[in-house]
């Protein structure tokens, strides 16, 4: 069964997202006092008296604005309270009942969606001011005192949100999901690839570079697998980073690109490449994520018969820190190549997680030091006694050998390229340690 939606919405800046990250119990949404820092839709799993539900962090409802981004906001809400079980209306005590929250309270009427009357702000312990007491004037039931800064009221909160949820038939949850983050510069397109694979309007689209600001997780579930693609601030030129706001997205996208276990490399076929993607790609690589490295908006250049091998020789050559990533050539617009895009993203996966027996690991050194002699140096010859492997994400392997100075790069990479073509491990970077006889460590 699919996890409950709980829905929190309300104007700008009532403390929605610090709210959010309250009850999930991590920072996973921004936080600023600009308003509208919040723009899409962010998720997050929430777990009160044994029951765990969807919760989903909205951006401020300006009901009448004409602004495009905060339109596609208004938007993003509206797709959140369609999908939600249950909403929880943020409203802020300081302010009081303003005009907007009367039309948002409207909104949620028309929704006929349960909704939970939250008054943020309520930071003095004891009895309510007089001012709370306005917010039944919503006609939304009793309204809800919390402080979303110190936690107090939460618990009633989720309580009242309990009994709106339906019933759990305690079905257990299939295999884990492969974690997928979109990474690139700004606007390449991933989110708009996001809203292709889904199928939704997860994501704010917008020719704006840096509309998207948070980490946003989308769930995805087809023919290919399950997945969580995670859609990343674009990564931009740290000269060019100025505002705060901004400093935390680039954040959460490192961080997204640590938590998952492909990351996709997207760049744009109209632009050609620069040398930021060679960065953005770099920071995946040495984490030792699996990586795709994916051309969007192929649909949009002008080709003849050597338009694609030369792209493909050109990212061969720039990218060759990372010749083991496949490219795809794809259209977030049309769909072109999307379900390729899914396959490649199910090997680089399994490569990365590969593990190999001792024993065959040694039936291939012993192979590939017969055909090519280990090298020496002033009548000293590398003995390579053993290999194995120490680990996965990325597969690293160790080499016990009698002088670590011996084994030179070109060497490894010689032992390397034969691992490869062996088992293959096509999408992920391969780790080598080396160990000297008698070192301790």
């Amino acid at each position: 069964m699919a996890k409950p939606v709980v829905a929190v919405v309300g104007r700008p800046k009532v403390g929605k997202a610090t709210l959010f990250n309250k009850l999930i119990g991590r920072r996973l949404s921004i936080i600023d006092d600009t308003p509208g820092v919040t723009r899409d839709r962010i998720f997050g799993d929430c777990e009160w008296c044994g029951r765990t539900f969807m919760l989903v962090d909205t951006g401020g409802i300006e009901p009448y604005s004409n602004d495009v981004i905060l339109s596609q906001m208004r938007r993003q809400a509206q797709l959140a309270i369609e999908a939600a079980n249950v909403i929880i209306f943020v409203t802020d005590l300081r302010s009081g009942v303003v005009a907007t929250d009367e039309e948002i309270a409207a909104m949620l009427v028309k929704s006929g969606r349960p909704v939970v009357l939250c008054v943020n702000k309520c930071d003095t312990p004891g009895e309510p001011p007089a001012e709370f007491y306005e917010f039944y004037n919503l006609g939304l039931g009793d309204p809800i005192g919390v402080s979303s800064l110190h936690g107090s009221g939460t618990g009633d909160l989720l309580d009242e949100v309990l009994r709106y949820l339906p019933d759990d038939d305690g079905e257990e949850d299939g295999p884990e999901a492969i974690k997928v983050a979109l990474i690139g510069k700004p606007n390449v397109g991933k989110s708009s690839l996001i809203n292709r694979i889904s199928g939704q309007e997860r994501s704010i689209v917008s020719n704006i570079a840096g509309t998207t600001r948070d980490a946003i997780d989308t769930d995805v579930e087809n023919q290919f697998g399950k997945y969580v693609f995670i859609d990343t601030a674009g990564l931009r030129r740290q000269s060019k980073v100025d505002e705060a706001i901004e400093k935390y997205s680039i954040m959460r996208a490192e961080m997204a690109v640590e938590r998952a276990d492909v990351c996709v490399i997207m760049i744009d076929a109209t632009v050609g490449f620069t040398d930021q993607d060679t960065k953005v790609a770099g920071l995946a690589h040495e984490k030792g994520k699996a990586c795709i490295i994916a051309v969007n908006k192929w649909d949009a250049v002008v080709k003849d018969d050597k338009t694609l091998p030369d792209m493909k020789k050109l990212l061969k050559e720039e990218f060759s820190f990372m010749s083991y990533a496949d490219i795809v050539f794809i259209s977030a617009k049309t769909g072109q190549r999307v379900d390729e895009l899914f396959r490649h993203i199910n090997e680089a996966a399994a490569n990365n997680a590969m593990r190999i027996s001792t024993g065959r690991l040694n039936d291939i050194l012993a192979d590939a030091t017969a055909r090519v002699q280990p090298p020496t140096d002033k009548g000293k010859r590398l003995k390579i006694y053993y290999m194995t492997q120490a680990g996965t994400k990325p597969p690293t392997f160790v080499f016990f050998v009698n002088n670590a100075e011996l084994f030179h790069f070109s060497y490894q990479r010689y032992l390397e390229n034969r691992i490869r073509e062996t088992f293959g491990l096509t999408g992920t970077p391969i780790r080598m340690v080396v160990r000297q006889r008698g070192d301790e460590k």
